[in-house]
Protein backbone atom coordinates (compact mmCIF):
# COMPACT_ATOMS: atom_id res chain seq x y z
CA UNK A 1 0.00 0.00 0.00
CA UNK A 2 1.41 3.22 -0.96
CA UNK A 3 -0.51 6.80 0.22
CA UNK A 4 0.82 10.08 -0.51
CA UNK A 5 1.26 13.06 2.15
CA UNK A 6 -0.83 15.46 -0.04
CA UNK A 7 -2.67 14.81 -3.32
CA UNK A 8 -4.99 17.49 -5.08
CA UNK A 9 -8.42 17.13 -6.39
CA UNK A 10 -9.00 19.18 -9.36
CA UNK A 11 -12.78 18.55 -10.67
CA UNK A 12 -13.69 17.74 -13.48
CA UNK A 13 -15.70 20.99 -14.09
CA UNK A 14 -13.00 22.82 -13.28
CA UNK A 15 -10.62 20.86 -15.74
CA UNK A 16 -13.44 21.93 -18.39
CA UNK A 17 -13.37 25.55 -17.18
CA UNK A 18 -9.81 25.31 -17.70
CA UNK A 19 -10.12 24.18 -21.31
CA UNK A 20 -12.41 26.98 -21.78
CA UNK A 21 -10.55 29.31 -21.19
CA UNK A 22 -7.42 27.79 -23.36
CA UNK A 23 -9.86 27.79 -26.23
CA UNK A 24 -11.23 31.45 -25.46
CA UNK A 25 -8.41 33.42 -27.34
CA UNK A 26 -8.27 35.44 -23.85
CA UNK A 27 -5.51 33.52 -21.34
CA UNK A 28 -4.25 35.66 -19.17
CA UNK A 29 -5.61 38.40 -16.60
CA UNK A 30 -9.09 38.71 -17.81
CA UNK A 31 -12.44 38.36 -16.73
CA UNK A 32 -11.92 35.23 -15.34
CA UNK A 33 -9.96 36.73 -12.62
CA UNK A 34 -12.44 39.56 -12.18
CA UNK A 35 -15.15 36.87 -11.45
CA UNK A 36 -13.13 34.87 -9.18
CA UNK A 37 -11.78 37.63 -7.02
CA UNK A 38 -15.59 38.72 -6.55
CA UNK A 39 -16.44 35.77 -5.30
CA UNK A 40 -13.60 35.04 -3.10
CA UNK A 41 -14.44 38.19 -1.43
CA UNK A 42 -18.11 37.89 -0.79
CA UNK A 43 -16.66 34.25 0.67
CA UNK A 44 -14.60 35.51 3.02
CA UNK A 45 -16.70 38.91 3.58
CA UNK A 46 -13.85 41.06 2.69
CA UNK A 47 -15.09 44.50 -0.20
CA UNK A 48 -11.67 43.49 -2.25
CA UNK A 49 -9.84 40.71 -3.62
CA UNK A 50 -6.82 41.31 -5.90
CA UNK A 51 -5.75 37.98 -7.49
CA UNK A 52 -1.97 36.60 -7.59
CA UNK A 53 -0.01 34.06 -8.98
CA UNK A 54 1.28 32.71 -5.18
CA UNK A 55 0.88 33.51 -1.50
CA UNK A 56 4.75 34.47 -1.79
CA UNK A 57 3.72 37.08 -4.35
CA UNK A 58 0.76 38.09 -1.99
CA UNK A 59 3.23 38.34 0.97
CA UNK A 60 5.49 40.48 -0.73
CA UNK A 61 2.78 42.98 -1.68
CA UNK A 62 1.39 43.47 1.47
CA UNK A 63 4.50 44.14 2.78
CA UNK A 64 5.06 46.82 -0.17
CA UNK A 65 1.56 48.17 0.26
CA UNK A 66 2.13 49.22 3.70
CA UNK A 67 4.63 51.57 3.17
CA UNK A 68 7.03 50.01 5.76
CA UNK A 69 10.76 51.98 5.76
CA UNK A 70 13.23 49.78 4.95
CA UNK A 71 15.75 48.72 8.54
CA UNK A 72 12.35 48.15 10.50
CA UNK A 73 11.76 44.97 12.39
CA UNK A 74 8.68 42.77 10.95
CA UNK A 75 7.35 40.92 14.09
CA UNK A 76 6.97 37.09 12.70
CA UNK A 77 6.84 33.70 13.48
CA UNK A 78 9.60 30.72 12.68
CA UNK A 79 7.24 27.91 12.57
CA UNK A 80 6.17 28.34 8.93
CA UNK A 81 7.19 27.99 4.89
CA UNK A 82 10.37 30.16 4.63
CA UNK A 83 8.27 32.42 1.89
CA UNK A 84 6.45 33.94 4.88
CA UNK A 85 9.72 35.68 5.47
CA UNK A 86 11.62 35.53 2.64
CA UNK A 87 9.39 38.61 1.66
CA UNK A 88 10.51 40.40 4.65
CA UNK A 89 13.86 40.12 3.17
CA UNK A 90 12.86 41.00 -0.41
CA UNK A 91 11.89 44.55 1.55
CA UNK A 92 15.06 44.73 3.70
CA UNK A 93 13.12 44.20 6.44
CA UNK A 94 14.37 42.71 9.70
CA UNK A 95 12.67 39.95 10.65
CA UNK A 96 11.88 39.34 14.62
CA UNK A 97 10.89 35.63 15.52
CA UNK A 98 8.22 35.76 18.43
CA UNK A 99 7.89 32.40 19.85
CA UNK A 100 4.91 30.11 19.12
CA UNK A 101 1.78 28.56 21.21
CA UNK A 102 3.57 24.89 22.26
CA UNK A 103 -0.03 23.28 21.38
CA UNK A 104 -1.26 24.92 17.99
CA UNK A 105 1.90 25.62 16.20
CA UNK A 106 0.47 29.72 15.81
CA UNK A 107 2.11 32.48 16.94
CA UNK A 108 2.10 33.39 20.70
CA UNK A 109 0.83 37.15 21.05
CA UNK A 110 2.46 37.12 24.87
CA UNK A 111 6.08 36.51 22.99
CA UNK A 112 4.87 39.35 20.44
CA UNK A 113 4.10 41.57 23.47
CA UNK A 114 7.58 41.48 24.08
CA UNK A 115 9.26 41.74 20.79
CA UNK A 116 7.13 44.96 20.33
CA UNK A 117 9.59 48.13 20.08
CA UNK A 118 10.00 51.61 18.14
CA UNK A 119 11.32 50.08 15.56
CA UNK A 120 8.18 47.65 14.82
CA UNK A 121 6.25 48.05 11.72
CA UNK A 122 3.72 45.33 11.47
CA UNK A 123 3.18 41.69 12.55
CA UNK A 124 2.92 38.72 10.35
CA UNK A 125 0.55 36.02 11.81
CA UNK A 126 0.15 32.91 10.07
CA UNK A 127 -2.28 30.25 10.78
CA UNK A 128 -0.94 27.31 11.25
CA UNK A 129 -2.10 24.21 9.63
CA UNK A 130 -5.66 26.11 8.91
CA UNK A 131 -6.13 26.56 12.60
CA UNK A 132 -7.03 30.45 12.97
CA UNK A 133 -4.54 32.38 15.96
CA UNK A 134 -5.58 34.10 18.63
CA UNK A 135 -7.26 37.53 16.60
CA UNK A 136 -8.99 39.00 19.75
CA UNK A 137 -5.83 39.24 21.57
CA UNK A 138 -3.61 40.43 18.43
CA UNK A 139 -5.45 42.95 17.01
CA UNK A 140 -6.00 44.60 20.56
CA UNK A 141 -2.06 44.28 20.92
CA UNK A 142 -0.99 45.72 17.58
CA UNK A 143 -4.13 48.35 18.02
CA UNK A 144 -2.95 49.37 21.26
CA UNK A 145 0.97 50.07 19.43
CA UNK A 146 -0.36 51.08 16.35
CA UNK A 147 1.27 48.56 14.38
CA UNK A 148 -0.27 46.84 11.07
CA UNK A 149 -0.88 43.16 10.85
CA UNK A 150 -0.85 41.16 8.14
CA UNK A 151 -2.35 37.60 7.81
CA UNK A 152 -0.56 34.82 6.42
CA UNK A 153 -4.25 32.72 5.06
CA UNK A 154 -1.82 29.87 3.13
CA UNK A 155 -3.54 27.42 5.34
CA UNK A 156 -6.36 28.92 6.08
CA UNK A 157 -8.91 29.18 3.01
CA UNK A 158 -12.30 27.99 5.14
CA UNK A 159 -11.68 28.91 8.18
CA UNK A 160 -13.75 30.95 11.05
CA UNK A 161 -12.80 32.72 13.80
CA UNK A 162 -15.75 33.53 15.93
CA UNK A 163 -17.87 32.44 12.94
CA UNK A 164 -15.56 34.82 10.93
CA UNK A 165 -14.56 33.85 7.81
CA UNK A 166 -10.95 33.99 7.74
CA UNK A 167 -10.14 37.07 5.45
CA UNK A 168 -12.59 39.14 6.44
CA UNK A 169 -11.39 40.26 9.82
CA UNK A 170 -8.49 41.96 9.57
CA UNK A 171 -6.97 44.39 7.47
CA UNK A 172 -4.41 42.29 5.05
CA UNK A 173 -5.06 38.47 4.32
CA UNK A 174 -2.78 36.68 1.96
CA UNK A 175 -3.54 33.37 0.34
CA UNK A 176 -2.66 30.35 -1.31
CA UNK A 177 -4.14 28.29 -4.06
CA UNK A 178 -1.12 26.04 -4.38
CA UNK A 179 -2.24 22.43 -5.76
CA UNK A 180 -2.36 20.49 -2.70
CA UNK A 181 -3.77 23.81 -0.43
CA UNK A 182 -7.68 23.43 0.34
CA UNK A 183 -8.42 25.38 -3.25
CA UNK A 184 -6.12 24.06 -4.96
CA UNK A 185 -5.91 26.11 -8.83
CA UNK A 186 -2.65 24.41 -10.04
CA UNK A 187 -1.22 27.66 -7.73
CA UNK A 188 -2.46 31.20 -7.37
CA UNK A 189 -2.93 33.72 -4.42
CA UNK A 190 -4.61 36.31 -3.32
CA UNK A 191 -4.72 39.65 -1.17
CA UNK A 192 -8.25 40.47 0.47
CA UNK A 193 -8.51 44.04 1.94
CA UNK A 194 -10.62 46.54 3.60
CA UNK A 195 -8.88 49.50 1.89
CA UNK A 196 -9.99 50.98 -1.54
CA UNK A 197 -6.80 52.87 -1.73
CA UNK A 198 -4.77 49.20 -1.32
CA UNK A 199 -6.88 47.75 -3.59
CA UNK A 200 -6.15 49.78 -6.45
CA UNK A 201 -2.23 50.64 -5.51
CA UNK A 202 -2.12 46.10 -5.52
CA UNK A 203 -3.95 46.26 -8.81
CA UNK A 204 -1.05 48.59 -9.68
CA UNK A 205 1.85 46.25 -8.24
CA UNK A 206 1.39 43.19 -9.73
CA UNK A 207 1.21 44.35 -13.20
CA UNK A 208 4.68 46.07 -13.30
CA UNK A 209 3.12 49.22 -11.62
CA UNK A 210 0.94 49.94 -14.80
CA UNK A 211 -2.64 52.00 -13.65
CA UNK A 212 -4.66 49.51 -16.19
CA UNK A 213 -4.04 45.68 -16.80
CA UNK A 214 -3.85 44.43 -20.04
CA UNK A 215 -7.93 43.60 -19.93
CA UNK A 216 -9.31 46.75 -18.38
CA UNK A 217 -7.23 48.11 -22.01
CA UNK A 218 -8.56 45.68 -24.17
CA UNK A 219 -11.72 45.97 -26.53
CA UNK A 220 -13.52 43.63 -24.35
CA UNK A 221 -13.39 45.61 -21.25
CA UNK A 222 -13.76 49.11 -22.31
CA UNK A 223 -15.99 48.52 -25.85
CA UNK A 224 -13.65 50.86 -27.29
CA UNK A 225 -10.56 50.22 -29.45
CA UNK A 226 -7.15 48.77 -27.54
CA UNK A 227 -5.90 51.90 -25.90
CA UNK A 228 -2.32 52.00 -25.98
CA UNK A 229 -1.77 55.26 -23.81
CA UNK A 230 -1.31 53.91 -19.83
CA UNK A 231 0.99 54.99 -16.97
CA UNK A 232 3.60 53.60 -15.12
CA UNK A 233 3.56 55.12 -11.44
CA UNK A 234 5.65 53.01 -9.86
CA UNK A 235 8.19 50.08 -10.12
CA UNK A 236 5.95 46.73 -9.75
CA UNK A 237 6.23 43.29 -10.81
CA UNK A 238 4.42 40.54 -12.74
CA UNK A 239 2.66 38.79 -9.91
CA UNK A 240 -0.93 38.66 -11.71
CA UNK A 241 -3.49 35.92 -11.70
CA UNK A 242 -4.41 33.97 -15.19
CA UNK A 243 -7.74 33.40 -16.26
CA UNK A 244 -6.90 29.63 -16.29
CA UNK A 245 -6.36 29.36 -12.52
CA UNK A 246 -9.17 31.73 -12.04
CA UNK A 247 -11.78 29.19 -14.27
CA UNK A 248 -10.63 26.62 -12.18
CA UNK A 249 -10.44 28.59 -8.64
CA UNK A 250 -14.45 29.75 -9.41
CA UNK A 251 -15.26 25.93 -9.56
CA UNK A 252 -13.26 24.74 -6.64
CA UNK A 253 -14.99 27.51 -4.53
CA UNK A 254 -18.09 25.98 -4.93
CA UNK A 255 -16.66 23.20 -3.52
CA UNK A 256 -14.55 24.54 -0.53
CA UNK A 257 -17.15 23.82 2.03
CA UNK A 258 -17.84 20.02 0.92
CA UNK A 259 -14.17 19.44 0.82
CA UNK A 260 -13.35 21.37 4.01
CA UNK A 261 -15.68 19.45 6.39
CA UNK A 262 -14.30 15.96 4.58
CA UNK A 263 -11.02 16.96 5.85
CA UNK A 264 -12.01 17.85 9.38
CA UNK A 265 -14.07 14.57 9.53
CA UNK A 266 -10.53 12.90 8.20
CA UNK A 267 -8.80 14.29 10.96
CA UNK A 268 -11.04 13.95 13.19
CA UNK A 269 -10.71 9.98 12.60
CA UNK A 270 -7.06 10.45 13.19
CA UNK A 271 -7.49 11.94 16.51
CA UNK A 272 -10.10 9.81 17.89
CA UNK A 273 -7.85 6.48 17.35
CA UNK A 274 -4.57 8.28 18.26
CA UNK A 275 -5.58 10.02 21.58
CA UNK A 276 -4.07 7.14 24.23
CA UNK A 277 -1.06 6.63 21.81
CA UNK A 278 1.88 6.65 24.31
CA UNK A 279 4.55 9.06 23.06
CA UNK A 280 2.26 10.82 20.93
CA UNK A 281 0.29 14.53 21.35
CA UNK A 282 -2.54 15.68 19.28
CA UNK A 283 -2.52 19.73 18.77
CA UNK A 284 -4.95 21.66 20.80
CA UNK A 285 -8.02 23.71 19.46
CA UNK A 286 -10.44 26.15 20.89
CA UNK A 287 -14.31 25.60 19.96
CA UNK A 288 -14.53 28.98 19.31
CA UNK A 289 -12.63 28.17 15.98
CA UNK A 290 -12.77 26.65 13.00
CA UNK A 291 -9.76 24.75 11.13
CA UNK A 292 -10.05 24.32 7.63
CA UNK A 293 -7.60 21.46 8.38
CA UNK A 294 -5.01 22.32 5.46
CA UNK A 295 -2.76 19.89 7.85
CA UNK A 296 -3.11 16.96 10.15
CA UNK A 297 0.12 17.52 12.30
CA UNK A 298 0.95 15.28 15.82
CA UNK A 299 3.55 15.73 18.29
CA UNK A 300 5.89 12.83 18.48
CA UNK A 301 8.22 11.72 20.81
CA UNK A 302 11.13 10.27 18.82
CA UNK A 303 9.46 11.92 15.59
CA UNK A 304 12.14 10.52 13.21
CA UNK A 305 12.01 6.95 14.21
CA UNK A 306 8.16 7.29 13.95
CA UNK A 307 8.59 9.36 10.38
CA UNK A 308 10.89 5.83 9.43
CA UNK A 309 8.52 3.55 10.25
CA UNK A 310 5.39 4.85 8.50
CA UNK A 311 7.64 5.72 5.40
CA UNK A 312 8.91 2.07 5.36
CA UNK A 313 5.13 1.10 4.96
CA UNK A 314 4.38 3.25 2.09
CA UNK A 315 3.17 6.02 4.23
CA UNK A 316 4.07 9.84 2.95
CA UNK A 317 4.57 11.92 5.83
CA UNK A 318 6.24 15.31 6.36
CA UNK A 319 7.50 17.90 8.85
CA UNK A 320 5.79 21.25 8.52
CA UNK A 321 8.29 23.15 9.69
CA UNK A 322 11.76 23.15 10.12
CA UNK A 323 12.62 26.74 12.07
CA UNK A 324 12.93 28.89 9.70
CA UNK A 325 15.60 31.08 12.47
CA UNK A 326 17.88 27.99 11.92
CA UNK A 327 18.81 28.82 8.65
CA UNK A 328 21.51 30.98 7.26
CA UNK A 329 19.94 33.92 6.19
CA UNK A 330 17.94 34.68 9.75
CA UNK A 331 19.49 35.33 12.83
CA UNK A 332 18.79 32.66 15.69
CA UNK A 333 16.39 33.38 18.22
CA UNK A 334 15.96 32.03 21.68
CA UNK A 335 12.59 30.50 21.06
CA UNK A 336 12.03 27.25 23.05
CA UNK A 337 8.17 26.74 22.32
CA UNK A 338 9.65 26.11 19.21
CA UNK A 339 11.96 24.69 19.63
CA UNK A 340 10.39 21.78 21.44
CA UNK A 341 7.51 21.80 18.57
CA UNK A 342 9.62 21.62 15.37
CA UNK A 343 11.42 18.98 16.95
CA UNK A 344 8.02 16.32 17.74
CA UNK A 345 5.72 17.75 14.97
CA UNK A 346 4.89 15.70 12.02
CA UNK A 347 2.18 15.71 9.22
CA UNK A 348 -0.51 12.68 8.51
CA UNK A 349 -1.85 11.68 5.06
CA UNK A 350 -4.76 14.51 4.76
CA UNK A 351 -6.32 14.94 1.44
CA UNK A 352 -9.86 14.35 -0.14
CA UNK A 353 -8.91 10.46 -1.96
CA UNK A 354 -8.05 9.66 1.51
CA UNK A 355 -10.15 6.59 2.40
CA UNK A 356 -11.38 5.42 5.51
CA UNK A 357 -9.62 2.37 5.25
CA UNK A 358 -5.97 4.06 4.97
CA UNK A 359 -6.79 6.42 7.83
CA UNK A 360 -7.14 3.25 9.95
CA UNK A 361 -4.15 1.71 8.37
CA UNK A 362 -2.14 4.37 9.47
CA UNK A 363 -3.50 4.50 12.66
CA UNK A 364 -2.74 0.69 14.12
CA UNK A 365 0.62 1.57 12.58
CA UNK A 366 1.24 4.43 14.96
CA UNK A 367 -0.40 2.58 17.97
CA UNK A 368 1.51 -0.46 17.26
CA UNK A 369 4.82 1.69 18.57
CA UNK A 370 8.09 2.90 16.89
Amino acid sequence: MQISLFRPRIKEEAIAAAGDVLRSGWIGLGPKTLEFEGRFADYVGSPHCVGLNSCTAALHLALKVLNIPAGKEIITTPVTFVSTNHVILYEQLKPIFADIEPMTGNIDVESIKEKITPQTGAIIAMHYGGYPCDLDALYTLAAEHNIPVVEDCAHACGAEYKGHKIGGIGDVHAFSFHAVKNLPMGDGGALTVRSEHFDARLRRLRWLGIDKDTYLRSEGASGKTYQWDYQVAEVGFKYHMTDIEAAIGIVQLDCLENDNNRRRQIADMYSSRLADVPGLQLLEYQPDRLSARHLCCILAEDRDGLVDKLRENGVGVGVHYRRNDLYPMYEKGILPNAEWFSSRVMSLPLHLDLTDEEIVYICELIRGGW
